[in-house]
């Protein structure tokens, strides 16, 4: 058996084809684009990469983009400042702060300081209260497992009476994937670096979601036959037979993983460019709610 490849580039791009349609639009009934105001702080070069490929992705959908840069010696309240900025301008409609931040800054602090409104990225405690809730549906939803939600759509597998196992706790990725699971009805259990015996757990999933930062952790004989796996790590490991000396690869064992798998990601170009579309998608639905108002 060989899995179904699951390009993410190829559904991304058909959804910001979708947006971009959507933008203009907004921007002909309105006046005005959709707005996105990104802040970096620090010079870390990951953080810095990502901050690019969002606002080169919201340029070419059509959404204004701002970036705000401030230095690693930044203080709380001058964070907290950028954050208000945003928030009082008309033009901004969705605010993301790129994580992580320097060890001074309190990360909580600043994500609760960003509008109910403007929270494209679907942090706030309010949203990920709200998603862990019966009956409430958050404003927003974080994009990395709302495009983990995405791709499994895509390959037509309904989460409802599945079991599945989410490989990672972290407030950006595996607890929030974890909650939309079981939204979906799926049977959840989250994996993590007290859990005695995670290749057991893997075997008996239908779904996977691995979001743990270990590359090629996942091993080909824990993968159920026929399981879904969603591959969101992106590791970079020494490959002596690539030109740049290095290549990137997931927290799964694709060339094993892929023998036994119904569906699996790619890394790159799995998650990864969902992630940016759900930010796109969430933006334009922030700027239409503020337009509603």
């Amino acid at each position: 058996m060989t899995a179904t490849i699951i390009d993410g580039r190829q559904v991304a791009s058909k959804m910001q084809a979708e947006i971009a349609e959507q933008a203009a639009a907004f921007e002909q009934k309105n006046g005005y684009l959709p707005g996105l105001g990104v802040i970096l702080v620090g010079e870390d070069p990951a953080s810095q990469m990502y901050v690019r490929m969002k606002r080169r992705a919201c340029k070419r959908a059509g959404i204004h983009s701002v970036a705000v840069d401030l230095p690693a010696t930044a203080t709380q309240d001058e964070v907290l400042q950028a954050v208000q900025q945003l928030n009082d301008d008309p033009k901004i409609h969705g605010i993301l702060v790129q994580l992580p931040m320097p060890d001074q800054i309190d990360e909580e602090t600043v994500l609760s300081a960003v509008s109910l409104d403007k929270d494209v990225d679907g942090f706030h405690p309010v949203n990920i209260g709200a998603l862990a809730m019966k009956g409430r549906t958050p404003t927003f939803t974080p994009a990395t497992p709302t495009g983990c939600m995405v791709l499994i759509d895509e390959v037509g597998v309904d989460p409802s009476g599945k079991n599945a196992v989410v490989l990672g706790r972290s407030n950006i990725v595996g607890l929030p994937a974890a909650l939309m699971l079981i939204k979906a009805n799926a049977t959840v259990t989250i994996c993590h670096s007290r859990t005695p015996d995670i290749a057991a757990e893997v075997r008996k999933a239908d779904i996977v979601i691995a979001a743990i930062g270990r590359a090629n952790y996942v091993k080909g004989d824990w993968i159920k036959p026929g399981a879904v796996i969603i591959d969101v790590g992106t590791n970079k490991i020494d490959d002596p037979s690539d030109e740049r000396g290095y290549k990137w690869v997931g927290d799964v064992d694709f060339e094993a993983a892929k023998e036994v798998a119904g569906a699996i990601t790619v890394v790159p170009g799995g998650v990864g460019p969902l992630t940016i579309t759900m930010l796109l998608s969430n933006t334009l639905k922030a700027a239409q709610r503020l337009a509603a108002k």
